[in-house]
């Protein structure tokens, strides 16, 4: 995202004393120094851990052959979409301070946008599958189910690129710095796009979550009145599943709402530390995004205890797993 702000990191130090270079041999010419932005440099770095921590993800799901269920199909595109963002924060970097080529820039710039937009869309499309896995339970592993879940899966990734290649094609502020948003070369008409659609994609998570509650609240009173009595175990999952619901709600909204909201009442000319003020929570989501729908799951967990130790409790063989447990 570095160069998706405004470029304030070339100093010329001969400039700034006064002194005329414009006479002075080629050879004579003290060369420019480079300033970087601290920020900057926090953007790469969360890039890089972003990339890391889901490749390890990736990896889990690609090479243990029980991880095939539409819903590890979906996390791992989620991992892959937050290991594509992380390495464009890293080109990001490499093109504000190495690279001064326009289009790079555009390029780069796509490649973000690109990455997180299917981040936010992998979001929403495991709230459907959780939403499915509980509303038609019977049907969930039927091939309708899972064909279902390869269109969503390739129509989120289809807009997400065309979202990513709206500043390539024109949306852009290189030839009019007026119009541009408080991430250049982002302009506000496409800030505004994104934002808006990205509150809107998060309107509806909520609702579906609601749904979850209320389909997970409707199955506990139904065993209660089959048993006369609420067990401790089912009051217990009942309320380990709304305080999930409620941290993956609470993460999201505190995240990237912030930043949307601010994309569509300031512009260029507003601080620059107020844009990184919003936009590093938002990218921060995707590092905490493993935590919530891939180090959580029992078959993922149990795949990196493998992986990291060769062995496991027994205990944790023999837990049960639900296909809503994600």
């Amino acid at each position: 995202m570095s160069n998706l702000l405004p470029n304030t990191s070339l100093l010329n130090w001969d400039a700034l004393e006064g002194r005329n270079t414009s006479s002075a041999p080629s050879w004579e010419l003290e060369p420019v120094p480079v300033m970087v932005n601290p920020w900057d440099v926090l953007l790469c770095v969360t890039g890089t851990l972003m990339s890391c921590e889901n490749a390890v993800v990736i990896a889990l799901i690609a090479y243990t052959p029980t991880l095939r269920a539409p819903m590890f199909v979906l996390i791992g595109s989620l991992a892959f979409a937050d290991l594509l963002a992380g390495l464009g924060l890293i080109l990001n970097f490499v093109v504000t301070y190495i690279i001064d080529s326009g289009f790079v820039t555009l390029l780069s710039t796509g490649l973000v946008i690109t990455a997180f937009s299917a981040s936010v869309l992998n979001i929403f499309a495991i709230t459907v599958d959780r939403y499915m896995s509980l509303y038609n339970a019977l049907t969930y592993h039927t091939e309708g189910a899972v064909t279902f879940t390869y269109i969503t899966l390739i129509l989120m990734w289809v807009i997400s690129t065309v979202l990513g290649s709206l500043p390539v094609l024109g949306w852009n502020c290189l030839e009019d710095e007026s119009t541009c948003s408080i991430c250049r070369p982002v302009n506000k008409n496409n800030a505004a796009a994104l934002a808006v659609s990205l509150l809107l994609v998060f309107a509806l998570i909520l609702q579906l979550y609601l749904q979850i509650c209320k389909i997970a609240f409707r199955h506990a009173q139904q065993i209660a009145v089959q048993r006369q009595l609420m067990t401790t175990s089912h009051s217990s999952s009942t309320t380990k599943g709304v305080s999930t619901l409620t941290t993956i709600l609470g993460t999201f909204a505190f995240c990237w709402v912030p930043l949307a909201m601010y994309s569509l009442v300031a512009d260029s000319r507003t601080p620059v530390i107020y844009t990184y003020a919003t936009a590093l929570p938002a990218i921060c989501h995707s590092i905490i995004n493993p935590m919530i729908y891939a180090f959580r799951n029992p078959e993922i967990l149990r795949s990196l205890r493998i992986a990291c130790c060769w062995c496991m409790p027994y205990s944790f063989i023999m837990r049960p797993r639900t296909p809503s447990d994600v």
